[in-house]
């Protein structure tokens, strides 16, 4: 999930602190951004007496049972996401043994990435429009159907690659609507200083799949048949669909005067992004680094086979004990909820890269080492993923956040594909593990690179948002 800057007890407090900033930028530039990031919180319903003045309008007297409601869906997706995760942990590592080939393992990453980020604007317009809630139960129950027609070809033994790149690229399209549906679904469950803390402990959580999922996928494919092995994921989908039959989730209030077609409403967030300086170099910058160090996610098995000789169980306790570093650096990131995010989100990017390079440097006689540096690649990733969420929730109008994390989703999702299909036939002459390297400097710089931009240095001092609520 797929899919978010205050202390503990301080949210009125920093309501006060934050006023003169919203109503004084120091600088033309800010004036403009403040200016253009205003008029979107008020494209609708500007004289409403029901808007709320706080962070990315989280409600600022939510329901005493916020916390509940908020735990029981996001709990619900973390048990859908184990299963998700264990799925690819057995797919790939089924690919990688199969086959051995970059290029096998290439196409199942475009086949899982490129349908999410092309139907990522669509699937972010449809979560600003309809209901957030039925877009996350059609998206899982989607995701469960293509499990059980895979694990029927398992059990049949009619299995054949494409068969499993057709249902990653439906599980990818679902994913698309699933995904932002879900994060801007946050900002209307949580008290708008809860937001930073929501977004590290949310990662945390996220990232606690990865410690149970690597673990569960090789034991499962060590003890039973792939095909009954993804049946868990069945199972946790179902999970993950339960608390959503029970639990409302408050949407961002539109007139029905004032609804557009799909395409107007799509390039409102289309225009918030480009329209606004700091945003839009973010998202190129982080455009440049999903394509340059994706890459390396997908060819993690091959690395730990090919260099360290390692077979599933090394690759799970890679993945594995990445996952509990992550899970530590969300906890970190939660607990001391940093206000300067935009320093946060480059530098946290910057050391993942770096350490991820230095992964593949190790010895392939030290798989330890080669782990560890792994392990710290994961928690630095947290220092910049986690912010980048609560940095959005909190600037960008509720009633625009589907659509404008969408287009961070279609910016991530479309450089991934392209930098596989330009590093794996590097990676087929050079090595797995020359690619790594390349890939992690190169990636560290596209994010040092946004220091030198004074727009998306300012960006983490806009004004907080204010939003209408239907409860």
């Amino acid at each position: 999930m797929q899919p978010p800057t205050a202390r503990p007890g301080s949210e009125q407090r920093k309501l006060a602190e934050t006023a003169p900033a919203m109503n004084a930028p120091r600088k033309n530039t800010d004036r403009a951004e403040a200016a253009l990031l205003r008029n979107a919180s008020t494209t609708h319903e500007p004289a409403n007496p029901r808007w709320i003045p706080s962070a990315a309008a989280a409600g600022l007297h939510p329901s005493p049972r916020w916390r509940a409601r908020f735990w029981a869906i996001f709990g619900g997706q973390a048990l859908s996401l184990i299963g998700s995760a264990l799925t690819q942990f057995v797919l790939l590592w089924w690919i990688t043994d199969t086959t051995g080939s970059v290029s096998a393992l290439a196409t199942a990453g475009l086949a899982a990435l490129l349908p999410q980020a092309v139907l990522s604007p669509l699937g972010g317009t449809f979560a600003d429009r309809y209901s957030r809630r039925l877009l996350m139960i059609v998206a899982d129950g989607i995701s469960a159907l293509c499990m059980l027609l895979l694990i029927a070809l398992f059990l049949t033994g009619r299995i054949a690659l494409w068969h499993a790149y057709v249902m990653m690229a439906i599980r990818s399209a679902a994913q698309a609507f699933q995904a932002p549906a879900a994060a801007a679904s946050v900002t209307m469950l949580v008290p708008g200083g809860f937001l930073v803390r929501a977004a590290g402990l949310n990662q945390s959580l996220q990232s606690l799949t990865l410690v149970v999922a690597a673990p569960l996928g090789a034991l499962a494919i060590g003890v039973m048949p792939i095909g009954w092995a993804l049946g868990i994921d069945v199972a946790t989908a179902l999970l993950g669909i339960a608390p959503l039959l029970c639990c409302r989730i408050p949407q961002a209030c539109v007139s029905s005067g004032q609804k557009t077609g799909l395409w107007p409403a799509f390039r409102e967030g289309v225009d918030l992004v480009w329209k606004t300086p700091g945003l839009r170099w973010l998202y190129v910058l982080l455009g440049a680094v999903v394509l340059t160090i994706m890459p390396t996610f997908t060819l993690v098995p091959l690395l730990v086979k090919t260099h360290f000789g390692g077979a599933a169980a090394q690759v799970a306790l890679m993945e594995g004990l990445s996952g509990i570093g992550m899970v530590a650096g969300g906890l970190l990131v939660a607990a001391m909820a940093p206000r300067r995010q935009v320093a946060w989100i480059l530098c946290g990017f910057a050391m993942s890269c770096v350490a991820l390079a230095l992964t593949a440097l190790a010895p392939g006689s030290l798989f330890g080492v080669a782990v560890a540096w792994w392990v710290i690649s994961g928690i630095t990733f947290v220092f910049g993923n986690a912010p980048l969420t609560a940095l959005l929730q909190t600037i960008v109008p509720n009633h625009l956040q589907g659509r404008v994390l969408s287009l961070l989703n279609t910016t991530m999702g479309l450089a991934a594909p392209v930098g596989l299909a330009l590093f794996t036939p590097l990676g087929e002459v050079i090595g797995v593990r020359a690619l790594f390297a390349i890939a992690g400097l190169l990636g560290a710089a596209a994010s040092l690179a946004g220091f030198l931009s004074p727009s998306l240095m300012r960006l983490d001092r806009r004004p907080s948002r204010s939003e209408a609520r239907t409860d």
